[in-house]
């Protein structure tokens, strides 16, 4: 599947962070002035924050004002979560969802 080159950019970044921390997921997010945020999955005793929501999260708490896409990169079947996404970043919100080689598996739109 052929993906914009931002949109790729997206996949890469969420891969990168995935593969530093070495876990199940990755994710990247472009706000609307273009600006990217990244995360991992955290998985602590007392939190647990998907790697797409803390992606949200960094973007909203940096004063974004929405969402043009994003990019999850996940490993076995985990649910794809865009609560967050769709909350943020309204309607027509790219969803672009890779595997850990960057395989897009599918691309979704909110």
């Amino acid at each position: 599947m052929d993906l914009t080159p931002e949109d790729a950019k997206l996949v890469t970044l969420a891969r990168t962070s995935r593969a530093r921390l070495g876990v199940a997921q990755g994710a990247a997010v472009r706000d609307l002035d273009g600006r990217t945020y990244t995360s991992a999955t955290v998985h602590l005793d007392t939190l647990r924050v998907s790697a797409l929501d803390l992606a949200v999260a960094m973007a909203v708490s940096s004063g974004a004002k929405g969402l043009e896409a994003a990019a999850l990169v996940t490993e076995g079947d985990v649910p794809v979560g865009l609560d967050s996404v769709i909350e943020f970043g309204g309607a027509g919100v790219t969803v672009v969802v890779a595997d850990p080689a960057g395989a897009v598996d599918t691309v979704l739109s909110t």
